[in-house]
Parts: structure tokens; C-alpha cells; sequence
């Protein structure tokens, strides 16, 4: 972990959009080795200070040992970033950053069983102390929930008739290890001509269900818009389209001018001042060059918002 070095994707546009300038006070909600944190405080200097969080408590350690060289100017601590209005004031920050999903690193460590590339356990959760495991998910759930979870967070085709043959084989063998999973997977469902494994999108979709990604998004949203000072702004990078989709949609709805009680009908629409505008409807994705350089960059995806001034009265 100590050698690992990190490459944080979409650099030079996080500091362009995000109008990093000297004072600035930032929050990375998902501080990972720190290769953003880093660059903004370098940008942000002599003054500019950096909260940062992370539900990984080894990020945290490394992100905390590379920010090192800006003493007195930033605080990270391990925890998640849906609850960061709970200790970063409300209307402080000039930038709020995301950088969702999981890091290189996190995959290339067997013992956190996220990736099959190499075997290790079904553990899966980013904060390692918290929490149910994959294997925990896979001894519990019957097979209408594991089909759920892998139809709902993985897109994959083959959720029920995986899932039933996951209930069957754990009364055999309880799922303990990453390859034992991707090779059951691989035999139900053989990659055939397939590019990809068979077993990505189901170890997508656990991930996603043991870490509440989703959930932590929309709650992350929120937080990240209390936080901001009118004026603020946030930049949020995604790598794939379920986390892509609840950003657009939060973008859609807190930049109209009134809001709507369940369905949106013209009717139920009570006015309000615009929230947020967009700073840029489409998505900024990496170049060739970096791709070329950084091939996780690949599916990458940010888009940007700034929170409006608040107008008093407005809206009735």
C-alpha cells in the first residue's frame, strides 16, 4: 500500500471547474490515497484548507501521510460522505468533490475481495469495520433478493438462474472466496465470445449492495449541496451509469424552478427558486491521452454544478 501511487482521474477539469483558487476551502468526500486533495491544496496555497473523508480506513492513513507536506491545512477523518453536514458547517465550502466507486488499489488487494482477478474473501465493504460482508449477503439473502440485487445494481441478464444456483451450491459449501464465486458464475454462465467475465457485473452489484453506494450517493448530494456557500461549487466523477443516472437526475431537479411532491405533474408543482445550475449539461470525460496514460479513467464521467444565491421570498 505504502509504494502504491495514486492517479487521480480528471485532474486538470476538477480544478478548472471547481475554481480552485488560493483560500478556497474544499471537501473531498472521497479522499482515497489523496491525489485530488493534494492538488487542491496545492492549488488552494498558501492559505486554502481541505476537509476529506473516507469510509477506507487504510485511505485515510495514506491520504493522510501524503497531505503531510500542508500542515495545519486540512483534516481528514474516515467515515462516510453522506454524513458530512454533520461535521463540515452548512454554507462554509467554495468546493465540494465526489470521486465515486472503487479505487485501483482497493482491487488490486486480494484480502478486500473486491475484484476475482486474484483470490481472497467475500468481504467487499470499504469500511472494513462495519457491516455485513458479500459472503454474509450470499449466505442470508434467498434468491429473489440475490436476483434483485444482481438485476438492480449489475444489469446482469442471468440474476435469477445465478441466483438460484448460488442457493443451491451454499448448501453445500458456504461462498467464502472471490474465485469460488466467479467460477460457479463462469459455469452457469459462460463467457462465450463475451469481452468481459461473466462474474463482473454480479461482483458490481454486491459491492454496490454492501456499501449502500447508491444510498450514500443520494444522501452525499444533498449533503454536499448544505455545505456549499451560494456560489459553491461540486464536481462529481462516476464509472457507471447507475451513479451517472442519480447525479443527472439530482442535477434536473434542484436547477428547476419549482418542486413536486412524488409524480411531477403540473399540477403538484409548488414554485421555488432553482437550487443549483448546471455548469456544463454534458458529461467531461478523459482524453485519449489520459486514457491512454490511466485506463480506469475509461468509463469516467463528471459533471458540475454551482449552488445558486438563496432569494428570500421567492417563489411564494
Amino acid at each position: 500500500m505504502a509504494d502504491f501511487i495514486h492517479k487521480p482521474v480528471l485532474l486538470a477539469e476538477v480544478l478548472e471547474y471547481l475554481r480552485i483558487r488560493p483560500g478556497s476551502l474544499c471537501l473531498d468526500g472521497t479522499v482515497g490515497f489523496g491525489g485530488h486533495a493534494e492538488a487542491i491544496l496545492q492549488a488552494s496555497a498558501p492559505n486554502g484548507r481541505l476537509f476529506g473523508c473516507d469510509r477506507d480506513g487504510s485511505a485515510v492513513a495514506a491520504a493522510t501521510a501524503r497531505l503531510s507536506a500542508f500542515p495545519g491545512r486540512f483534516e481528514v477523518r474516515q467515515g462516510n460522505y453522506a454524513d458530512m453536514a454533520g461535521w463540515v458547517a452548512a454554507d462554509s465550502c467554495d468546493a465540494v468533490l465526489l470521486d465515486l466507486g472503487v479505487s485501483s488499489a482497493q482491487l488490486d488487494q486480494p484480502e478486500r475481495g473486491f475484484s476475482f482477478q486474484q483470490d481472497g474473501p467475500l468481504d467487499m465493504r470499504m469500511d472494513q469495520g462495519r457491516g455485513p460482508t458479500a459472503a454474509d449477503l450470499l449466505s442470508r439473502l434467498d434468491a429473489d433478493e440475490l436476483a434483485g440485487i444482481f438485476w438492480k445494481y449489475g444489469g446482469e441478464r442471468d440474476s435469477r438462474r445465478l441466483a438460484r444456483a448460488m442457493v443451491w451450491e451454499r448448501e453445500r459449501q458456504a461462498f467464502e472466496r472471490t474465485r469460488q464465486l466467479a467460477a460457479l458464475i463462469e459455469r452457469i454462465s459462460p463467457r462465450g465470445g463475451r469481452k468481459a467475465h461473466p462474474a463482473t457485473k454480479v461482483f458490481q452489484a454486491l459491492r454496490i449492495a454492501v456499501n449502500d453506494e447508491l444510498g450514500s450517493l443520494q444522501r452525499g448530494l444533498e449533503a454536499a449541496v448544505k455545505v456549499l456557500k451560494p456560489g459553491g461549487r461540486l464536481a462529481v466523477i462516476s464509472f457507471h451509469s447507475l451513479e451517472d443516472r442519480m447525479v443527472k437526475d439530482f442535477g434536473r431537479r434542484l436547477s428547476r424552478d419549482y418542486e413536486a411532491a412524488g409524480v411531477d405533474a403540473p399540477e403538484l408543482r409548488r414554485p421555488r427558486p432553482p437550487l443549483l445550475k448546471w455548469l456544463r449539461r454534458k458529461a467531461i470525460v478523459p482524453g485519449e491521452a489520459e486514457m491512454r496514460d490511466n485506463p480506469r479513467s475509461r468509463s469516467a464521467q463528471l459533471r458540475v454544478f454551482e449552488k445558486l444565491e438563496s432569494r428570500p421570498g421567492a417563489g411564494g
